[in-house]
């Protein structure tokens, strides 16, 4: 399954690392705001190299391909929502370039006040 969330980064919590069985370790929150009619705030985490290898910056526009992974400990369920991959966005987006003759939705244009040899 491919998760994403398009939005903007409003804010960078403070990187947290530790010491596990498994060695060390190193995570990062931030808060990515979608866009659309009713806005939603999500907290993101990104783990380890990723928090280099992709950095964030505070008002970045960027697309988040996410894993959600919930866990239960003594009763109660907590949920991840984990960045693997972050993309920044490219600025405005331009239609491509429209062959001669062909309209936007790819039909031919017929231009009917042309005298025909038939």
């Amino acid at each position: 399954m491919d998760l994403q969330l398009t939005g903007k980064v409003t804010q960078i919590l403070d990187e947290q690392s530790g010491q596990g069985k498994n060695g060390p370790w190193r995570k990062r929150d931030f808060i990515l705001e979608t866009k659309g009619q009713y806005p939603k705030q999500v907290c993101i985490t990104q783990w380890g190299d990723n928090i280099d290898q992709q950095a964030v910056n505070k008002e970045d526009e960027v697309t988040v391909s996410i894993d959600i992974q919930s866990r239960e400990y003594k009763g109660n369920w907590y949920t991840d929502v984990k960045a693997w991959k972050v993309e920044k966005a490219q600025g405005d987006v331009q239609a491509p370039p429209s062959a001669p003759g062909l309209t936007r939705e790819g039909n031919q244009e017929m231009d009917l006040d042309d005298d025909l040899p038939f």
